[in-house]
């Protein structure tokens, strides 16, 4: 079960690799306030980045930042939030891991329907995963891989990022009761990552685009969607 343990993990090492990108201010954030202050220093990331420091730091380090900094942005300051989603893309970015429900053996998941008709026959422990695995699937989907979406909207072969949004709310909001995950204290973060689906994807788009797809095919298409989401998050909708 994927839980927002990632930030517990860092230690020395990391605070020594911020510190040697973020110069003198960050031995004063990190003395006075203490790590978190460090990692939620913008200008330590950018110093990370401008110096080639992401190819010496351990993966879990760089994704928890660029997620938090993206969260940020967002006006999303929940911690554990930006724990939780760093923690399943780590774990979804492994080969052939996103589509299978807590990285189990059996037949992967391709789209987000067969995932809730597996839900309608499952019970118990499995539904649970089930409903977490909907959350997951369609944060990993709808947030780093929007482009693909978008033209396959476009092509009429897939629901529009709205239909993610609609299905991981619910399957967060919906696991977020169920006494499995009030067991392993991941009811409160379920219900954020439920109540703040949209705005949780959209960080993620814009970090996708910034970070992990640059360089679009159609750069039109891109701004087009970008615009429409503004636009619909601009009027709540």
């Amino acid at each position: 079960m994927i839980k927002p343990n990632v930030r517990a993990s860092f230690g020395r090492r990391e605070a020594e690799l911020l510190l040697s990108v973020a110069g003198p201010h960050g031995e004063e954030l990190l003395r006075e306030h203490g790590l978190d202050a460090l990692m939620d220093d913008v200008r330590v990331l950018h110093a990370l980045m401008r110096r080639e420091g992401l190819s010496r730091a351990p993966a879990p380090l760089v994704f928890y930042l660029l997620v938090r900094h993206a969260l940020l942005q967002r006006d999303l300051h929940d911690r554990q939030l930006a724990d939780y989603t760093a923690a399943v893309l780590l774990e979804f970015g492994m080969a052939g891991r996103a589509g299978r429900v807590d990285g189990g053996e059996g037949e992967p998941f391709t789209y987000l329907a067969d995932i809730l008709a597996a839900i309608e026959q499952a019970r118990g422990e499995r539904e649970f995963l089930l409903r977490v695995h909907l959350g997951n699937y369609a944060l990993w989907l709808a947030g780093l891989f929007p482009d693909h979406i978008t033209h396959r909207v476009q092509r009429r072969a897939a629901p529009p990022i709205s239909y993610y949004d609609a299905m991981g709310a619910s399957g967060f909001r919906s696991a977020a009761a169920n006494e499995i995950a009030l067991r392993h204290g991941l009811g409160e973060v379920f219900l954020t990552a439920a109540d703040r689906f949209a705005d949780v994807r959209s960080a993620l788009n814009s970090l996708s685009d910034a970070v992990f797809f640059a360089r679009p095919k159609d750069p039109v298409d891109r701004l087009l969607r970008q615009v429409t989401d503004d636009f619909r998050r601009s009027h709540g909708d």
